[in-house]
């Protein structure tokens, strides 16, 4: 292989799959309150469902709905830690319909229960 093709610019296949990947990061965080959607989040970025799935799991290693939890357990590990609302108004604050799946979620992607981590995180207690 030529130098000139071992440092040749990034093609814009790669670029747009970057940018769609950050889109799409973007409008989960802005709406990650609401129950997950692909089809509500392809039309917002104006992708193919299945292109936008493939192309997120391609720059990530995560799957849209895995980040859309994330995000959602993310924003709860600040509350359990900074506020005094009960687990289960966290759960639905952060978008979880049930305490039961948020506590599911929670543990799946925390590595512990929502009340462990409130215990080991909070603030001056």
């Amino acid at each position: 292989m030529t130098d000139a093709k071992l440092n040749r610019a990034p093609s814009g296949r790669g670029d747009a799959g970057r940018v769609l990947a950050e889109a799409a990061e973007a409008y989960i965080e802005a709406h990650s309150a609401e129950k997950f959607s692909l089809q509500a989040m392809s039309d917002a970025l104006f992708v193919n469902g299945s292109y936008l799935l493939r192309v997120f799991k391609a720059r990530t290693g995560h799957t849209l709905l895995w980040y859309h939890n994330h995000v959602r357990c993310e924003k709860a590990k600040a509350m359990l830690a900074d506020s005094e609302r009960s687990i289960s108004q966290v759960g639905e604050e952060v978008g979880f319909v049930s305490s039961a799946h948020f506590s599911h979620v929670f543990r799946k992607m925390a590595g512990c229960t929502p009340t462990e981590y409130r215990v080991a995180h909070r603030d001056g207690d």
